[in-house]
């Protein structure tokens, strides 16, 4: 039996874990098999697609499907079929709860794992009989067999081969060490994958250095709650602190979801050695809304989650995200606002706005009574609108989110907005109105471009001086881009600058190295000159160091 797994990712810089669990539960269990990994990505043209795929010999082709990627992977998974005499398997979340609607509608799909599926896979090439399989659902007869999904009670084979390093490139990487979940939110399927089961911790720390000297430069855990078993966690977030508190190989960021609230003294002890940069935390608030989390059954200790989140951004050196989604039960304009900005006031290094998806097997798609809204039918299911939120305020909001992943979540205009928002109150309206300026200026989808609808618009209030908001837009342009190239709007021709750079070429000290680019340009609210120094050994660098020399303008 040849088996041909096939990823299809959202973009290039991601990879994909689950169809390399499923090939090494092939290899450990099926001496007859030969099973190979297929991924690509759904910004490549199907056609290309299918010829590479069709580059392989395969009995067998499975499909890891989401609700990123279900429509490219129907499509493709037709077309095949019409090419070769092959069995299709379709598994993951987006069918996993509606393997009948699947069956029903697509012929050509053979079987549907429910679950988790390195067992009912391996089992299904394997020949076992699809009755006797946990999570296979199939056709028998004419009729449409549906079995609830399976969970599996052991941990899985290890997905980390010499073939997997190979495709990974240097890609973001992912390790899983536990699944399940502890909570049951209605709009997750996490917690229907059973209670949490955590898998042999020395194998994790093993797969950890093995990651970090792959040449990727994330290692993202695909934990659902990391710190669920508080001990463990602490235990493998000391480890990996230790390993890289001295040299950072290659420079590996680590970035755990987490349940904010369980966060205690003793892990922020622990927390505070690690250097700036090693680890990231994604922690999702959802809503501030105490409403709201009641009926969407995330139960939270508010004032106990902001604490901790405010701790742990004091502490400077772990990067914190924090998550809102729009569209939640009870969840009004206004609500949605006051939550907004108390998110904001924690000042986390990104604020990732999100919107609400009743994804197939989510209790808040299951339950329609309970949870009345309006979501599109094809995927991704958002939700359009609410009971308490309309259409048009939800398209506000999805104004808001693009302008503000450009502004705020790109980490490019820090000290810009630190000082506006220093003067300015109420960021939530602010926003929106940016956001409405950018979408009627219909800006162009550049970095200079979107930095001058920056200084356009809040140049424009009163309290703002237009000097240091342009000194702020540029020390942040140069300690964010490399090369730190100004666009024309931010520059200032005076030949003071180029006397400068002489006299510093001129000291031994500050002489320029072969190799170093300098950008250097004059202050227009103080008697300064800045630069900064980029060359090929700095160039991954997140931000560049800022230079300063007072002069006399006199």
């Amino acid at each position: 039996m040849r088996v041909l797994i096939c990823a299809l990712n959202s973009k290039y810089i991601h990879s994909s874990l689950a169809p390399w669990y499923l090939c090494a539960s092939v290899e450990k269990n099926v001496n007859t098999a030969k099973c190979t990994v297929y991924e690509s990505t759904i910004n490549v043209k199907i056609e290309k697609i299918i010829e590479e795929i069709c580059s392989h010999n395969f009995d067998l082709i499975g499909f890891s499907t989401y609700i990123w990627n279900k429509d490219y992977v129907i499509e493709i998974a037709k077309r095949i079929k019409k090419i070769r005499n092959c069995v299709v398997v379709l598994g993951g979340p987006e069918v996993s709860y509606n393997a009948e609607e699947v069956l029903d509608k697509h012929e050509f799909v053979d079987y549907i794992l429910s679950g988790e599926g390195e067992e009912s896979f391996a089992r299904l090439v394997k020949g076992e009989k699809p009755q006797e399989i946990e999570g296979l659902c199939y056709r028998e007869n004419g009729k449409i067999i549906v079995k609830p999904p399976a969970i599996l009670q052991a941990s899985p084979p290890n997905p980390y081969t010499d073939e997997y390093f190979k495709n990974l490139n240097g890609r973001i990487a992912y390790i899983e060490t536990s699944r399940g979940c502890p909570f049951r939110c209605a709009f997750c399927l996490s917690g229907r994958c059973g209670g949490v089961r955590f898998f042999d911790i020395n194998e994790a720390k093993d797969n950890i250095l093995k990651l970090a000297k792959s040449g990727t430069k994330t290692i993202k855990f695909i934990d659902r709650t990391f710190n669920a078993d508080r001990k463990r966690a602490r235990e493998l977030f000391e480890f990996i602190i230790d390993h890289f508190r001295e040299k950072n190989e290659g420079r590996v960021c680590f970035h755990f979801e987490i349940e904010g609230e369980l966060i205690d003294e003793e892990t922020l002890s622990i927390l505070k050695k690690a250097p700036k940069g090693l680890i990231q935390f994604e922690i999702g608030i959802q809503s501030f809304n105490e409403k709201t989390l009641e009926a969407i059954n995330r139960k939270t200790n508010l004032p106990k989650l902001v604490e901790n989140i405010k701790k742990i951004i004091e502490m400077g050196n772990i990067d914190v995200h924090v998550d809102l989604i729009a569209g939640l039960t009870y969840e009004s304009l206004a609500s949605f606002e006051k939550g907004f900005n108390f998110a904001f006031s924690l000042r986390p290094n990104m604020l990732q706005l999100g919107f609400l998806k009743l994804l197939h097997g989510a209790d808040m798609r299951e339950n329609k009574e309970k949870y009345p809204c309006v979501h599109f039918d094809s995927t991704p299911y958002e939700v359009k609108s609410t009971s308490w939120m309309s259409e048009a305020e939800l398209k506000k909001l999805h104004l808001l989110e693009d302008v503000f992943e450009k502004a705020y979540n790109s980490n490019r205009f820090k000290r810009t907005l630190n000082y506006i928002f220093s003067l300015l109150e109420n960021p939530f309206l602010v926003f929106v109105d940016f956001s409405n300026y950018v979408n009627e200026s219909k800006i162009k989808n550049t970095l200079d471009d979107f930095s001058k609808a920056l200084f356009d618009y809040f140049s424009s209030f009163d309290v703002i001086d237009k000097g240091v908001l342009r000194d702020k837009m540029v020390i942040d342009r140069l300690s964010n881009c490399y090369m730190g190239e100004l666009p024309e709007f931010l520059k200032i021709h005076s030949p003071i600058i180029k006397k400068v750079l002489l006299e510093l070429d001129r000291n031994p000290e500050t002489k320029r190295k072969k190799g170093v680019k300098r950008r250097a340009t004059l202050l227009s609210s103080q008697s300064k000159l800045i630069y900064v120094d980029y060359c090929d050994s700095n160039k991954l660098e997140k931000t560049f160091k800022i230079n300063e020399i007072f002069i006399n303008l006199d």
